[in-house]
């Protein structure tokens, strides 16, 4: 079309022209490199190196020579990139259960201090469940796109992608936060008896917590986890002459049964308590009437409300005896508390959904449990601070001895994500993470 009005030309003209530098330079901020992104890049072979080294080293639960080991060695790592690090021993009162071992290993705390206000808890663990000795049946390896190895999915990868995370921000100068702490202990696998009081204490002291378990499949983070709970039940009857005079004993193999079966149903599927018995033993030769029998109960709930309830319910039950002249004694373990979903928890889970769409890509936000339990929870026991759980890398096979991987492809994003939470956390561009 001809302009005919030259004044009114020109001013097309300029708001044309205008248009087309501001497109430009939209165009140009579209294409800007990220420079984290840049960074992240570079690091999926050393973070393998480092996950090989950790792998390397056995550190069971119960493994204190072994637990000793990876301690020193993430110690010296975080005080390389510039941590305050300290060891701490389990406490000398410390909480124990049927399964605690008789020494739990010390806990690494690390803290990387900023110059900003924000103060963020990183969250892993070190030990594992596997028994000294099968590191040799079961090293370290890739095969395609994926790491083998004992403890990698649960929780060795976690480690490593904090000390690379950490690590990153460091190499670019990033210091917006207040404090980043570091906390990897070495019994979360046995239900942190030694450690749990440490994470609910720096739990309270951080307005911001990302453990590190694994994501699975799809890529994802959650708002929850489950509560764990054991029921101990033992029974105590007669021996006797299972041939001779059999009728003289009080049996406690057949009372177990029966304190079974009566308790067999308690499960929820409504509320999500799970009840389930796993373990039993009884009796000491086979024409002894057995004398004692024990039992254990595996105990799942979403709700930390749900605990007094299962417990009465299992006391209600075997208080009703089969066999006169028979005790039951129920001891009933809370051994981890649930994780149950925050105002501010899916608040932060909403920004890391943004974050992980910006590198285009989709991010679950997992807000029923599944079914397993993690020291999250004990960090969120005394705080209205957001905490989630999932930040690791995409894990499969956990606890088995020789399908334990994790997936490489996943590493990057991964440590792109952390990155950018502790970063834009820092910087007020998550929301408030506190209420």
């Amino acid at each position: 079309m001809m302009c005919r009005i030259p004044r009114v030309c020109l001013l097309i003209l300029g708001v044309v022209g205008a248009a087309v530098a501001l497109l430009g330079q939209a165009a140009a901020f579209a294409q800007a490199p990220d420079p984290l992104l840049a960074r992240v890049q570079q690091e999926q072979q050393p973070y393998l190196d480092t996950l090989r080294e950790l792998v390397s080293i056995e550190s069971g639960s119960g493994d204190i020579e072994g637990l000793d080991e990876i301690a020193e060695l993430i110690a010296a790592r975080l005080r390389t990139l510039g941590a305050d690090v300290e060891l701490v021993d389990p406490p000398a009162d410390m909480t124990r259960f049927e399964n605690t071992p008789a020494q739990t290993g010390r806990s690494v705390v690390g803290r990387f201090r900023g110059s900003g206000t924000t103060r963020i808890l990183l969250l892993a663990h070190m030990d594992t469940v596997y028994p000294r000795g099968m590191l040799a049946r079961q090293p370290f390896r890739i095969v395609r796109d994926r790491a083998y190895g004992l403890g990698v999915a649960d929780d060795k990868h976690g480690v490593a992608l904090i000390l690379h995370g950490v690590g990153i921000l460091q190499a670019m100068g990033f210091r917006d936060y207040g404090v980043v702490t570091v906390l990897i202990n070495g019994d979360e696998e046995v239900s942190s008896p030694g450690s749990r009081g440490l994470v609910t204490r720096l739990g309270a002291e951080h307005d911001l917590v990302l453990s590190f378990e694994g994501s699975g499949r799809p890529d994802s983070i959650q708002l929850n986890t489950a509560g764990i709970a054991a029921v101990q039940l033992k029974v105590t009857g007669r021996a006797a002459h299972a041939g001779g005079a059999p009728q003289q004993g009080r049996n406690a193999l057949y009372e177990l049964a029966h304190q079974i079966l009566q308790t067999r149903d308690l499960s929820d599927a409504r509320t999500g308590v799970k009840m389930n018995w796993t373990l039993a033993s009884a009796g000491s030769a086979r024409n002894v009437i057995p004398a004692e029998a024990r039992a254990t109960a595996d105990v799942r709930v979403l709700r930390a409300v749900d605990y007094a309830r299962i417990e009465q319910q299992v006391r209600d039950r075997t208080s009703q005896r089969s066999i006169p002249d028979t005790t039951v004694e129920v001891v009933f373990e809370r051994t981890r508390p649930p994780l149950e979903a925050t105002r501010a928890s899916v608040r932060v889970a909403a920004h890391a959904q943004r974050v992980y769409q910006a590198i285009g890509r989709r991010l679950v936000v997992q807000a029923t449990a599944s079914g397993g339990g993690t020291d999250a929870a004990f960090a969120a026991l005394e705080t209205k601070a957001a905490v989630l759980e999932g930040f690791g890398v995409r894990g499969v096979g956990a606890h088995s001895d020789d399908a334990e991987y994790i997936e490489i492809p996943s590493i990057e994003p991964r440590l792109y994500l952390m990155t950018r939470m502790i970063m834009d956390v820092s910087q007020g561009a998550a929301g408030d993470t506190t209420n």
